[in-house]
């Protein structure tokens, strides 16, 4: 999975790079507000994905007695900083470019250039939007595009996914405008298209927060492996109740569950320590990412009344 996400990381980051410095060439040669915030807008994309994969780095990190978990959760940190990055810099300076340009607009000069690098541009950012789907297609299964978004606990894809996508409608605006702005000679056209490419990526950026910030709080394992846990420890003699699954992912490969199960009465403790020796081992059976399994002996009856004071349903049982 982390080969998966470096892959398209990699292609993203040597796209951008180059795009980026083609761009500001031709933004100083021709003039262009629009050309000038594509520039911003590639720059920082390459500063995100060399985040993206400091955060895949970090996230190899072992436990420690300060961190017993691990640092798993580094990559969706550094993935809401990259969201914040889109929104705090390359939404802003594309926004304020436009907005300067309605009111101090100068005459736009050697468009051809301007059309040249947009064309390689677009010929860059599609073959990295190409590598970043067929990762996604790959790890989506069944899933729709937006389910698969929801239920990914991978977001260095969708990441990459968005940026790309981000970048190849902000290509095409920025194309749209200057065409405009050499039909009619109107400059409004090239300061419009910088403001419509602001919003395409405040947009983005305020999706990739929403969806990095639920995996930072802490989602849930898959409702599928979740009814797998319980099926696998329920069909045990031993355990009468099964009375919460809890699981949580630390990381995209990372999963810890903690299991409430009620025991059949009598039983010693030589037995109750065989079954949870057994359970453990099961549940680990079921997903390589599950890392850790934690089994509390409590009666259904008490578990129902400390339910009760609770003040919130737990999303993750």
């Amino acid at each position: 999975m982390a080969g998966s996400s470096k892959k398209a990381i990699y292609a993203a980051l040597v796209g951008n790079s180059l795009i980026a410095v083609t761009k500001f060439t031709a933004a100083t040669f021709t003039g262009s507000s629009a050309m000038f915030s594509e520039g911003v807008h590639s720059l920082v994309d390459t500063g995100n994905q060399i985040l993206l994969l400091y955060g895949l780095k970090r996230a190899e990190t072992p436990p420690s007695s300060e961190f017993p978990f691990g640092h798993g959760k580094e990559v969706y940190f550094w993935c809401f900083v990259v969201a914040m990055l889109i929104f705090g810099i390359g939404a802003s300076v594309s926004l304020y470019q436009g907005w300067q340009h309605l009111f101090h607009a100068e005459p736009l000069h050697n468009l051809s250039i301007n059309y040249i690098v947009l064309g390689f541009a677009v010929l860059f950012e599609s073959g990295a939007l190409w590598v970043a789907m067929r990762e996604f297609n790959a790890q989506k299964g069944h899933y729709g595009f937006l389910e698969a978004v929801r239920m990914s606990k991978d977001p260095s894809i969708f990441v990459v996914v968005f940026e790309d996508t981000a970048a190849l409608l902000g290509l095409l605006v920025a194309l749209a405008g200057l065409v405009a702005y050499q039909i009619t000679g109107n400059l409004i056209f090239d300061a419009l298209a910088s403001i419509i490419i602001g919003l395409i990526l405040a947009g983005t950026a305020l999706w990739l927060a929403y969806e990095s910030k639920s995996l930072l709080i802490g989602e849930a394992a898959s409702p599928l492996l979740r009814t797998q846990i319980r099926d696998c420890v329920v069909t045990d003699p031993r355990i009468t109740h099964v009375n919460e699954v809890a699981t949580m992912h630390m990381g995209p490969q990372q999963i810890i569950v903690n299991l409430s199960v009620d025991f059949v009465d009598g039983v010693d403790s030589s037995v109750v320590k065989q079954a949870v020796t057994d359970a453990t081992r099961r549940i680990k059976a079921l997903d390589p990412a599950i890392s850790r399994v934690f089994i509390e002996v409590e009666r259904n009856s008490d578990h129902l009344v400390n339910e009760q004071h609770q003040p919130t349903d737990r999303a993750g049982s």
